[in-house]
């Protein structure tokens, strides 16, 4: 399986057993200290710098725009990244989120910035993502949390990922969901690129922001 011709692919141990792991425990103690911090108000909820409860595509979990370590494995992670998808690539952005029992992500295609992208899990309970390699829209929006699916929608291919893994795949172009999650805990990583030769490749890069690492806020035009 190639990804030119799927437009996804899987690789396996992407990273080591040791660093997945090393990002899931930062990620659960970032989780513990940022919410000790809101309860305590030593910062607004409405911070979302140091990571939000309030993630609208999926509530109930924590997760956050660009923090620093995953964008470090953001940069890290593009060499592999250009070797699997025989692409040139710009990093755009990364996204971590912690979910719990009773979470779902909802299908839907992403945005622009997202063209070329990998979700990887860090750690916990391993928790299928769903693709539709049709690359067909089969959903109508009520929220982002929210969707309707057309009769007779693809039903996708159903990847299990273990720590370290990721799945590589075009976020703009196909659909990809998750059921509900019926385990304890799972952490995972979004991590986002423009292929240089898109069309979106110079207004995308880094996600509007002057370099990686930056958070939401510290976007420019």
């Amino acid at each position: 399986m190639t990804f030119k011709k799927n437009k996804y692919q899987i690789i396996r141990q992407a990273i080591s057993s040791e660093l997945a792991k090393f990002c899931h425990d930062y990620f659960l103690l970032k989780k513990k200290v940022v919410a000790h911090m809101f309860e305590k108000k030593y910062i607004s909820p409405y911070n979302t710098s140091f990571g939000t409860f309030s993630d609208p595509q999926v509530p109930n979990s924590f997760a956050q725009y660009a923090d620093t370590v995953m964008e470090t494995l953001l940069l890290n992670v593009q060499e592999k990244m250009e070797k699997e998808t025989d692409l040139k690539l710009i990093p755009t952005y990364s996204y971590a989120r912690v979910y719990v029992k009773g979470n779902k992500l909802a299908r839907h295609k992403d945005r622009p910035s997202c063209e070329i992208s990998t979700t990887m899990n860090l750690g916990g309970d391993v928790w299928p993502i769903y693709i539709d390699p049709t690359g067909e829209d089969n959903v109508t929006h009520i929220s982002e949390a929210e969707v309707i699916v057309k009769e007779g929608a693809n039903p996708g291919v159903k990847i299990d990922l273990n720590p370290g893994d990721m799945l590589i795949y075009k976020g703009y172009d196909l659909e990809h969901w998750r059921d509900v999650f019926k385990g304890e805990i799972s952490t995972q990583v979004f991590l986002h690129y423009n292929d240089t030769e898109s069309k979106w490749s110079e207004k995308n890069k880094f996600d509007n922001r002057e370099f990686i690492g930056l958070p939401d806020g510290m976007k420019i035009g």
